[in-house]
């Protein structure tokens, strides 16, 4: 059975479970309390996250660059019934810490290892959106045993690398200097042209939290940084959630991860979590029903 086939089929089975459990008197999802913690990097820095429900595998969602936990928000309240879902602020976003010497995608990783430790999983699936996808692969890698399996988020279009130094330098300076020009035009760029300007500007608005040294940094923390490599020894599957806005390789992809698979949502921007979350949400728990199996 092709691939879409075979999620379409659990979208419907998974929904199908939602619905019984709550109907047979357990807890509505959309009143699960959802909790603020914190707990140490390894550098020290200190992480915010959000979590609520019970369950395994426990989902952890991880924001893409310049955002946010809030950015996930639908996704704690709705599968929150079933699973532990966790979603966090890597350092320099949200309610984190910006106090690191050393930025860069492994240490992102090791940050999301900490709160996975600090929550005693021992079960996950890692989602990350856009940055977030790299490092969820990072931190699958730092969890043997324990991650079940990576999905992206509008991520994983190719796993090209590394980044131009030049570039990057040029892109970071840019935001350092004009944050608020520099975000406006890349965030135009992650949406549809008829997409809803309401949601384009909160989304904005977000980001717009982010100071730009942090910006600055994160950037330049990306040099040298090579997906493939560290995609190339993930040994649990991989696996996308796409918009259209920009294609995915699929063949390259394969090429570094044989087992890659992605969903791709038409007419969608960058974040589908927040364009249709509803639609998206039946995206998440097709995927989670195959990889829970595994």
């Amino acid at each position: 059975m092709p691939y879409w086939k075979r999620i379409a089929l659990a979208a419907t089975l998974m929904a199908a479970v939602l619905v019984a459990t709550v109907a047979a008197g357990g807890d509505d999802p959309m009143s699960m309390k959802i909790e603020r913690k914190t707990c140490p990097a390894p550098d020290g820095v200190n992480l915010v996250y959000s979590v609520a429900g019970m369950g395994e595998p426990a989902l952890v969602f991880i924001h893409g660059g310049l955002a946010d936990r809030d950015f996930w928000t639908s996704q704690l309240k709705a599968f929150s019934g079933r699973y532990k879902v966790i979603a966090l602020d890597l350092p320099g976003h949200g309610e984190s810490g910006a106090n690191r010497t050393k930025w860069g995608i492994p240490e992102f990783g090791a940050d999301v290892k900490a709160v996975v430790d600090a929550e005693k999983v021992k079960r996950a699936i890692i989602f990350g959106n856009s940055l977030g996808g790299p490092v969820a692969v990072e931190a699958a890698l730092l969890l043997p045993g324990r991650a079940v399996g990576v999905v992206g988020v509008d991520t994983f279009q190719s796993l090209e690398g590394p980044y131009p130094l030049e570039e990057l330098r040029r892109r970071a300076e840019a935001f350092r200097d004009n944050y608020a020009g520099m975000l406006k035009q890349m965030v135009l760029a992650l949406f549809h042209r008829d997409a809803d300007p309401a949601l384009i500007a909160e989304a904005e608005r977000r980001m717009m939290k982010t100071p730009p040294a942090a910006a600055y940094a994160i950037f330049m923390g990306m040099v040298s940084y090579v997906p493939a490599e560290s995609a190339g020894r993930l040994t649990v599957p991989l696996r996308a959630i796409n918009g259209d806005i920009y294609p995915t390789d699929f063949a390259g992809v394969r090429k570094i991860k044989p087992d890659f698979e992605a969903v791709i949502m038409t007419h969608m921007g960058h974040y589908p979590m927040l364009e249709r979350p509803d639609e998206f949400n039946r995206h998440v728990a097709a995927v989670v029903a195959e990889l829970e199996k595994k």
